[in-house]
């Protein structure tokens, strides 16, 4: 999953146009009307509102800045749009299963649907960036973190509404270990070379959590998904810490 170790300017230490504060204001708009919108799906009671539009706007915010500070371009773009209405379906997920009683809309179909077209949209971002010319390091890290986070939060509903015990919080929170690992040891911080299968495991570590959240998934068959997905998003971990300590010099 982690293709870019990037901070917020060491990218861009050149001048660089400002993206436009009502720009980013009419994109936060969007956002957070997804967010508001996925809420009404997921069965969302007053606390996981709070707690939705709480989380929203903390990303919002720290996008924002990240994108005043180290954006390359003048418009923030539909690909940004796109990722940004992502991060808000994250958001409301995320208020689904923290801040509704009992736990919320632990798991199921509705659960399913949200995470299934945030996954879906996760092709499109880069394929406008390319098209309309607004590819950036940043965009990508955008990208990466909402992957990240949607993984982490879909994590959490199946642990609160399934079978499936804590090891597949591993699935959620593989990416912050190695991310706090690298502040330890900084030669995990190095650059990464795109890879294809680091794609193809992400796709399926998230594709594996929305499944675990159906009732499609028996409790036996939930178990030995959960572990198989955490096996393959921990042997490509492996590649690449391996990788990073070859180069580490």
């Amino acid at each position: 999953m982690r293709d870019l170790p990037l901070t917020d300017t060491e990218r861009f230490p050149e001048p660089h146009p400002k993206l436009a504060i009502p720009d980013l204001l009419r994109a936060g708009m969007v956002g957070l009307a997804v967010t508001l919108a996925a809420l009404p799906v997921l069965s969302a009671g007053p606390g996981a509102v709070g707690v939705a539009i709480l989380a929203y706007g903390a990303a919002f915010a720290r996008v924002a800045q990240v994108m005043r500070r180290a954006y390359p371009h003048e418009r923030f773009g539909a690909c940004n749009l796109v990722t940004l209405c992502r991060a808000g379906m994250v958001a409301a997920l995320l208020g689904a299963v923290v801040g509704a009683p009992e736990g919320g809309q632990a798991a199921g179909w509705a659960v399913a649907v949200v995470a299934g077209i945030g996954l879906a949209l996760d092709g499109i971002d880069g394929w406008l960036a390319r098209r309309s010319g607004l590819v950036s390091d940043v965009g990508a890290r955008f990208d990466l973190e909402v992957d990240a986070a949607l993984a982490l939060v879909l994590a959490l509903h199946v642990l609160s509404g399934t079978a499936v015990g804590a090891e597949v919080l591993v699935l959620g929170s593989l990416r912050y270990v190695f991310v706090a690992a690298g502040w330890i040891a900084p030669w995990l911080r190095g650059d990464l070379p795109f890879s294809q299968r680091r794609r193809v495991i992400c796709v399926v570590q998230i594709a594996a959590l929305i499944f675990l959240v159906t009732p499609l998934a028996g409790d036996d068959l939930a178990i030995w998904t959960a572990r198989l997905a955490s096996a393959a998003l921990v042997w490509s971990f492996a590649v690449d810490v391996a990788h990073l300590w070859r180069v580490r010099a």
